[in-house]
């Protein structure tokens, strides 16, 4: 593993394992020990132009190359990841803090999105469309957008990357990539590493390790990127986007979210616990979908709650190298203050702590809350962290109601006995996605992911991703003589 974190700590542009230019350095730390795994020279606006600039001028020959060619690029790269897949495990638990059961978790993922970005590949297809004037021909073809520029997360960084990444190169563009500071190497160079062991040629994907401190907005300013995928919060989301649009570029933003698990009075008791839990403390919560809020109808109150903490007790928190933790460190120390200071808040309104975990250095514990007051505003906002805020209500509409209170619109889910009881329930909540007995901890690859209000713009999956990452072309070919009035 120690491998990876030498060999991987550089830039890579136009092909090529180089040093950033910058005047510091980003240190990559293990978030559990606080253990240096790397430390790499930031790359400036000058590089970052150089990565679009050599993306530009390798895209044109891959688009026109064979798609069956460019397929088996990721047909590799799968094969890759699983011969890897121990090692890469390894670099996700020490570089994010994520447990065996997270990387598991996210590389499993990861392999299904390769899978579907062999087929899509192939997926583009023209159209002949009618016309009104005689002897006209309309062509309607889909061809690649041209370079992507890609913005990846810490919390997924290896899934959230190549979930954007090898569609777009699959569907004939070029991508320049730049991760999260905390991740620079499971969400940036890992991720071209295996696409160029895979064979993918030099320019194609280019990786730049990078601080906005240092490059300001020249990322998304660029002139050579027409499309800008970010996933991350939606305060920074709202910035992307503004100053795409300011550009004239199309930007697909995955942001935020305030999700809740709904258990209505004829729910399953011990299955919505277990997929509450899951839903709120998969990978310390610091995932989009998490049930920040978990909603329970009166009737059910107390034996679910009871049931909820006795679960949540048994929470086993420390090394995320131990097979048995389930719950490892938050990303960095800023995090776990915020975290911490969430609860603190929570208890300072009035609520009272069922569970009260401690924290040591990033090593955040699980914490239940009861009683936040309804007009909290902790309640509408994203908790990044291992706290569940248990919210009764009365009746459907009252559920309705408060689910919907929230800027976010993401994920969620209800239990209850009836499915079409569930899926009504669904249909009145203002989300990209619902789930009828189930968590709120969701993406496959063929279904369209994305969500509404402050939780972003545009979706990707499946023929949603196809349509992010090309653009329509229109030919016409007249047969025989036009008529021109004058």
């Amino acid at each position: 593993m120690s491998s990876y974190f030498t060999d991987l700590a550089q830039q890579y542009i136009g092909g090529e394992w180089r040093q950033g230019t910058g005047s510091w350095d980003i240190i990559d730390f293990n978030p559990y020990d606080g253990e240096k795994l790397a430390s790499i020279t930031i790359a400036t606006a000058d590089e970052v132009d150089q990565a679009y600039k050599a993306a530009a001028a390798a895209q044109k020959t891959w688009a026109e190359t064979n798609p069956y060619a460019r397929r088996a690029v990721f047909e590799k790269a799968l094969r890759l990841i699983e011969e890897r897949e121990q090692e890469i495990t390894e670099v996700i638990i020490a570089e994010l803090g994520g447990t065996h059961l997270k990387a598991g978790f996210e590389l499993h993922l990861a392999k299904e999105f390769l899978r579907e970005s062999v087929h899509l590949a192939l997926r583009p297809e023209g159209r002949i469309i009618p016309s009104p004037t005689d002897g006209k021909e309309n062509r309607l073809y889909r061809i690649p957008v041209g370079v992507v520029g890609v913005i990846s997360p810490f919390n997924f960084p290896f899934l959230l990357s190549l979930k954007s990444v090898a569609p777009a190169l699959a569907l004939g563009n070029a991508v320049v990539l730049k991760p999260h500071q905390n991740t620079p190497i499971t969400g940036g160079t890992l991720v071209a590493k295996i696409l160029e062991d895979a064979g993918l040629p030099g320019g194609l994907l280019n990786v730049v390790v990078t601080d906005i401190a240092e490059i300001g907005d020249a990322f998304i300013e660029h002139p050579v990127p027409k499309v800008i995928s970010f996933t991350g919060s939606d305060k920074v989301g709202r910035h992307v986007a503004t100053v795409c649009a300011s550009h004239f570029k199309r930007s697909i933003l995955e942001l935020g979210g305030n999700s809740a698990l709904v258990v209505l009075d004829d729910a399953d008791i011990d299955y919505a616990v277990d997929a509450a839990v899951f839903s709120r403390y998969v990978h310390q919560g610091q995932v989009c979908m998490a049930a920040n809020r978990v909603l329970v109808d009166r009737s059910v109150e107390a034996e679910f709650t009871d049931k909820f903490v006795a679960k949540v007790r048994t929470l086993k928190a420390g090394d995320p190298r131990d097979p048995q933790t389930i719950i490892g460190p938050v990303i960095n120390s800023s995090q776990a203050d915020s975290v911490s200071g969430t609860v603190a808040q929570a208890i300072a309104e009035g609520a009272t702590a069922l569970v009260h975990g401690t924290t040591t250095n990033n090593l955040v514990e699980p914490s239940v809350l009861k009683g936040v007051p309804a007009d909290s505003p902790l309640l509408q906002q994203e908790i990044f962290g291992p706290v569940a805020f248990l919210i009764p209500f009365d009746g459907e509409e009252d559920a309705v109601r408060i689910v919907n209170d929230t800027p976010y619109g993401l994920s969620g889910a209800v239990h209850t006995g009836d499915v079409e009881r569930g899926v009504a329930f669904a249909k009145r909540i203002d989300t990209g996605m619902f789930h009828v007995n189930d968590g709120t901890v969701h993406d496959e690859p063929i279904v369209p992911f994305g969500g509404e209000k402050s939780s972003g713009v545009g979706r990707l999956n499946g023929e949603t991703t196809v349509d992010a990452f090309t653009t329509h072309k229109w030919i016409s070919v007249q047969h025989g003589r036009s008529f021109f009035p004058f």
